[in-house]
């Protein structure tokens, strides 16, 4: 028997949600199409999954689904010798909890094309602490510096800065020399925040309301999950050709801004797609983790629950109560 989360739709439209056991023969009936059945190690809870456990928001575009964007594990059925049996794979996005069955599972079967191997100093648990969340965070790393923002440029703004894509994010950019302010709503959390690098913290209160269109410069570049009034205030605020990342819409998908900090100062804000991310550009985003060597901080952001934990955790998330990142031990 596998077990797997099972969210689905009835006849009335009411939702449904329960952890379920299935046994191979159904398994093998309800994976949908791909070349490549992964044995699933970790996966681990976005703010896109919670989405979809909790219903929400339309997550979800097809019924019944197992959810999970994120999964970690060893290559069990392989009909492609380029990803031989017992590969150690890594998928992001690609549909997976949204349009196919997802990663909170104990198999997934996915393209080949989804797929990249785990850098040999990760672990699957390394591999789903960072996930999504972590991807998604070199990815709008990366977006800054080869922008050409640099860290004598001045300072880096990240928000959202305690949660996963903001943690990493402060650790990365850190990491890599530049001077990052880290905005939270949790400033309790103000001393985990500068071990992962910042210089400063910022309350989030300070740009989650309506500004001025044009403000004092302040950025050199920016890493914003929140979106609404905190990404048109960062906009106002960004200095002189600088970039801004844009990557999430944890505060509303909503963007109330005008063109002035565009024409007038030449910034540039550019969006950031982990889901269908180019395959070469998603293995470059994993082999730069891999190099910074982030084993030994995962540790401080990570925590690891069972399946039948990710429904609470899922409403801990939508109420912005959750620090680091939640990996789920598919097999506990």
């Amino acid at each position: 028997m596998h077990r797997a989360i099972w969210l689905e739709l009835d006849e009335n439209g009411q939702f449904h949600r329960d952890l379920r056991e299935l046994s191979s023969e159904q398994i093998k009936q309800q994976l949908p199409e791909g070349n490549v059945t992964v044995r699933v190690e970790f996966s681990t809870l976005n703010y896109k999954d919670a989405l979809a456990l909790t219903h929400h928001a339309p997550v979800v575009r097809r019924w019944p689904i197992v959810p999970g964007i994120d999964a970690a594990g060893i290559i069990e059925e392989s009909d492609t010798d380029t990803w031989p049996v017992g590969t150690r794979v890594v998928i992001n996005g690609c549909g997976l909890g949204e349009n196919y069955w997802g990663g909170l599972a104990q198999r997934v079967r996915v393209k080949s094309d989804w797929m990249t191997a785990v850098p040999a100093n990760l672990s699957n648990w390394d591999a789903m602490c960072l996930g999504t969340a972590g991807y998604t965070a070199m990815l709008a790393c990366m977006c800054l510096r080869d922008q050409g923002v640099k860290p004598e440029h001045g300072e880096v703004l990240v928000t959202g800065a305690t949660g996963g894509v903001g943690s990493i994010s402060v650790w990365i950019l850190a990491q890599w020399g530049y001077p990052v302010v880290a905005l939270t709503g949790k400033t309790e959390h103000e001393t985990y925040l500068q071990q992962l690098g910042a210089q400063r913290v910022m309350a989030r209160a300070d740009l989650s309301q309506a500004g001025k269109p044009l403000q004092k410069e302040y950025w050199a570049g920016a890493v914003d999950s929140l979106g609404s009034h905190t990404l048109a205030n960062i906009c106002a605020q960004t200095r002189r050709h600088g970039v801004v990342a844009a990557c999430g819409l944890a505060q509303g998908s909503d963007l109330p801004l005008t063109v002035m900090p565009f024409i007038l100062r030449g910034i540039r804000l550019i969006g950031i797609d982990s889901v269908l991310c180019p395959v070469a550009q998603r293995r470059n985003a994993w082999d730069l983790l891999a190099d910074l060597k982030p084993s030994n901080i995962l540790k401080s952001l990570g925590q690891t629950i069972g399946l039948a934990e990710s429904f609470s955790a899922a409403e801990q998330l939508i109420r912005a109560e959750v620090r680091g990142r939640f990996v789920v031990d598919v097999n506990r």
